[in-house]
């Protein structure tokens, strides 16, 4: 019987190790795919063909949509910054969807408001819309007071009030760089089939924000966040630049992505009882575009920067890692039968099979991995030889990707000036496997957990505001 079981355990730990190399080599291959990618973009992409897109009479206008719920803390200072964009033709929306603090009072009194009737069409449904109001000092500036419907009713009550060709939908508690919108446009340009692009999504912890600008860019002083940091590196310059170069970008980040407002409209908008509402409009633009049999592109811009804050509390960073697990787990339940078939092409052969995998299962797979190992070397099941290689596979391999995703910033940005930083941010690659990935595993686990227990609602997150060095 113990020789079974022990048997048993073998043959399940030579699985997790298999899953563990085949992860981290995948990612490995991202960051070689985006090492080229990121390369080939900045010598493309100038600032003398930056400055031409500014002066082209070609370049389309864009609305920006920035759906806000309870961001009275931010709010100021990210419209600020929006509408001191620099962009030849753009309009700022911002949706108070039905806030209980005092953003829609923040709003009135730094930007003047005052209500305006505004008739326009309504392609989208969205919950009724009580008050739009306008700017006298910012004439390209709405806000749209309407009832509380969620983030993603929100976006299409913003979609049906756009009057640009291009929407960019940002989150409102987020910064844009100066010429982000000139960035994120370029796509469109070079390829009219381009129907969606993301940019960056970078961690604002830290920094000092000045007249609605990031001038001075500092790593965190939370632990917490600074671990972010690196993720979010991980996951922007190595997953979503590789993923873009291979077809198969499955999601472009609700903080800040640009899309053809056609393209939105025929997909029927953004749908409200989804949780992870950014992966499951791209998901549904893909099968749309394939199913008709039209040409078209969904791409990432690895410079178009946004800055957010990010939770520095174990409480609030929990519940949205358990948000984002169950809202992937949900769009791949409702997108699950383009899995593995040709006629969706790398979205159905590459994209969705990686998901279900490593998104879907991984935490399963990894928390069920790390209870064994130890159960089984507590009970003389395995020997620590292969206790080892599973360390090896998933702590130190994983913590190379981390180290590479931090040479990825360096090599092609340098947002971190100070050297300090950059010693600090590939220290924190490796430390990273030492912990922080275990605590994030086990609340994607719970995540999983509550998705096939049907848990419903975001879960809220407090804001502490960005550091102001000025009016």
């Amino acid at each position: 019987m113990r020789e079974r079981l022990a048997a048993a355990v073998v043959g399940f730990e030579i699985f997790v190790l298999v899953y563990f190399i085949a992860l981290n080599t995948l990612y490995l291959v991202f960051c070689v795919i985006s090492f080229f990618r990121l390369r080939e973009h900045r010598r493309r992409w100038t600032s003398r063909r930056l400055d031409a897109v500014l002066r082209s009479p070609a370049t389309p206008g864009i609305s920006l949509i920035a759906p806000a719920y309870n961001e009275e803390a931010t709010v100021r200072e990210s419209v600020r910054a929006l509408l001191l964009l620099n962009y030849p033709d753009f309009e700022v929306i911002v949706v108070n969807d039905g806030s209980t603090d005092g953003t829609i009072t923040a709003l009135r009194a730094e930007f003047g408001l005052i209500a305006a009737p505004m008739a326009h069409a309504q392609p989208l449904p969205s919950q009724p819309v009580r008050v739009v109001y306008r700017s006298l000092s910012y004439p390209d500036l709405v806000v749209i007071d309407k009832a509380n419907g969620g983030k993603a009713d929100a976006i299409n009550a913003g979609i049906n009030a756009a009057r640009h060709p291009l929407v960019c939908v940002i989150d409102a508690d987020s910064l844009l760089e100066e010429h982000a919108l000139t960035r994120a446009v370029l796509p469109f340009l070079e390829d009219p089939d381009t129907i969606a692009a993301g940019g960056i999504v970078r961690v604002a912890n830290g920094c000092t924000v000045e007249a609605g600008r990031v001038s001075d860019v500092r790593l965190p002083s939370s632990l917490l966040a600074r671990f972010q940091v690196v993720e979010y590196l991980r996951a922007f310059l190595a997953g979503r630049v590789a993923q873009s170069a291979l077809g198969s970008l499955l999601i472009i980040s609700g903080a800040f992505g640009m899309f053809r407002r056609d393209a939105l409209v025929a997909a029927g908008g953004f749908l409200p009882e989804t949780i992870g509402e950014d992966m499951e409009i791209v998901t549904r633009l893909h099968r749309l575009y394939r199913e008709r049999r039209q040409p078209y592109r969904v791409v990432f811009q690895p410079d178009p920067v946004c800055w957010t804050e990010v939770p520095e509390s174990r409480r609030m960073l929990g519940l949205q890692r358990n948000r984002w697990q169950r809202g992937t787990l949900q769009v791949l339940a409702a997108h699950l039968r383009i899995c593995g078939r040709p006629r969706y092409g790398p979205v159905g052969l590459l994209a969705m099979p990686y998901y279900l995998v490593f998104e879907a299962a991984g935490p399963a797979i990894e928390m069920s991995g790390y209870l064994v190992t130890a159960s089984a070397l507590a009970f003389g099941l395995i020997d620590w030889a292969m206790a080892e290689l599973l360390f090896i596979a998933a702590v130190l391999y994983g913590g190379l990707i981390s180290l590479a995703s931090v040479i990825l910033e360096e090599s092609s940005f340098r947002r971190y000036a100070r050297a300090g930083d950059l010693v600090v941010l590939a220290g924190l690659g490796i430390l990273e496997s030492f912990g922080y990935r275990q605590l994030t595993t086990w609340w994607r686990f719970r995540g999983t957990i509550d998705f096939f227990r049907k848990k419903r609602g975001w879960g809220a997150m407090t804001r502490k505001g960005f550091i102001s060095a000025g009016p």
